[in-house]
């Protein structure tokens, strides 16, 4: 128990008093148990780590900054159609509206999704520098950004009641909780954090992989991970590479957690009249060519790897990935290849923990669990859209009823407006003569009568059809469970032609 001593008692002893005289300070000193506040300040600054930086939402894959980041900037009208802003414009936007936790933060997570080496599927269109696999970013003065085509069908659909919003951390504005997320963005895209006590490592898939696993869980719900494996057979990283066994694989895709190794692609060739050599084409996720050509020089000035006479790096962004590596005469590349496979970053582990939020708590998830939560949330999001838009059409048809009642007798109508004393009186002889509800007479009351005169009955009346079908087909779909998975079938078809690219990462065995 920690207590501070009474001034009096000190006095008492013959000691001047220590502290604050009395009145000197407003408020109180108050006893407290020193473990116990030290405990559950740590356990709330943890439980604000987890929650609110550190780990993805398993139903969108992201974590609050992305989400406030693509939500800011599809606010702020980026779209693909219109131009690139300055990212510091963003960041601003960002940080003082919904991220309050520092620029650098926001900055590196929007260079992030902008990277086609670090994003199986990038959500950011970047222009400018933003750095490679061993160099940074420019500064966010000189690079500019708008959203990817890709990051529309994360984001689309959000105003239309498909997810929940809350406050943001002052209070004067909205973010939403979770987005839409047309595709299984946290497969697709993979990503990383580190929290209090535990951490995420998640690996990219290929999006057409990966939505035809979702599709067919969709039909068979019982589906195992095996099943699920003849869809996906393994990760996908942008940098390509080779997976070597898929042990480590099967062990993620069942228990959420698992290791396997990823090689560099090469090819043996003549690099000179006289000489042959191994040509580095891709290298393992995260691995930068300056790293592998460092390690290599390093252990050839050290004599653990023989037979190299030279080494080249042609990388360029445009070419991709290109280390030359010169073998010396008399040496097998192969014998050397295996060496720099075992001694270089030529072969990397990559490690898979899939730990992501479900309903606000931490867990770990394999690859069955992880489409589920995420057909969960499409058939949520499906529904809520499909109310919205049955509501907002069934309000369409009551004003259009109206206005057809309306022109039957336009002169009449015009007649009783200019009549009336005021708007009141004149709202009530509407809906008496022409038998009107409160709404459609005050939307009649607002148009302008220029507006109301140029109306056509055939217009109107094409407009009342196409609104009878659409509500009836909304309401046949929201009385379906089964119709409803259809549509989240059919849409991530949709999202499969629209973005999905080959497969880069090959796999091969142990």
């Amino acid at each position: 128990m920690a207590t501070a001593k009474s001034p009096a008692k000190t006095a008492a002893k013959g000691k001047k008093p220590v502290g604050p005289k009395p009145g000197e300070f407003p408020g109180k000193i108050v006893d407290i148990d020193v473990s116990k506040e030290v405990s559950e300040s740590f356990l709330e600054y943890a439980y604000s780590v987890i929650y609110s930086r550190a780990l993805p939402d398993a139903r969108d894959g992201l974590k609050p900054v992305h989400r406030r980041i693509l939500h800011q900037m599809a606010d702020m009208g980026l779209r693909p159609e219109r131009g690139h802003v300055k990212s510091a414009r963003v960041v601003g936007e960002v940080m003082g509206k919904l991220h309050p936790h520092g620029d650098g933060a926001i900055y590196d997570a929007l260079v992030r999704m902008a990277q086609s080496f670090s994003m199986r599927l990038p959500l950011i269109d970047g222009h400018g520098n933003f750095g490679s696999l061993d160099a940074g970013p420019a500064a966010m003065r000189y690079t500019e950004a708008r959203l990817a085509t890709a990051a529309m069908a994360m984001v689309a659909e959000a105003d239309e009641n498909t997810v929940d919003f809350g406050p943001n951390y002052d209070g004067q504005l909205a973010e939403p909780l979770v987005l839409p997320a047309a595709y299984p963005n946290l497969l697709v895209n993979g990503g990383s954090g580190i929290a209090v006590g535990m951490a995420t490592n998640m690996a990219p898939h290929n999006l057409s992989e990966v939505i035809a696993a979702t599709k067919f869980l969709i039909e068979n719900p019982t589906a195992t991970v095996k099943q699920l494996m003849k869809f996906v057979p393994g990760p996908d990283f942008p940098t390509g590479g080779e997976i070597v066994g898929l042990e480590g694989v099967r062990e993620a895709y069942a228990t959420g957690k698992g290791s396997f190794k990823v090689r560099a692609t090469v090819e043996i060739e003549k690099v000179s009249s006289r000489k042959m050599g191994i040509v580095i084409k891709e290298l393992p996720f995260t691995i930068g060519p300056e790293k592998v050509v460092e390690r290599i020089a390093a252990l050839v000035k050290a004599k653990k790897i023989q037979g190299i006479s030279d080494i080249i790096d042609l990388t360029d962004g445009q070419t991709g990935t290109n280390v030359v590596i010169e073998i010396k005469n008399g040496f097998e590349p192969e014998t050397v290849l295996e060496q720099l496979y075992s001694l270089t970053p030529m072969e990397d582990a990559f490690s898979i923990n899939a730990v992501a939020l479900v309903k606000g708590k931490p867990q770990t998830l394999g690859i069955k669990e992880l489409l589920k939560v995420f057909i969960e949330h499409r058939i949520e999001v499906v529904r809520r859209r499909s109310e919205f838009r049955k509501a907002k059409a069934e309000g369409r048809l009551t004003l259009v009823d109206g206005l057809l009642k309306a022109i039957i007798d336009i002169d009449k109508v015009i007649k009783i407006i200019r009549a009336s004393d005021d708007a009141a009186q004149a709202k009530e002889k509407l809906i008496k003569d022409f038998k009107l509800n409160d709404e459609q007479a005050t939307y009649i009351l607002d148009m302008p009568l220029r507006r109301l005169t140029k109306m056509s009955k055939l217009e109107l009346e094409t407009e009342q059809k196409e609104l009878k079908t659409t509500i009836a087909e909304l309401t046949k779909l929201l009385k379906s469970e089964d119709a409803i998975k259809t549509q989240v079938s059919d849409e991530l078809t949709a999202v499969s032609k629209s973005f999905a690219t080959p497969r880069k990462t090959r796999i091969g065995a142990a």
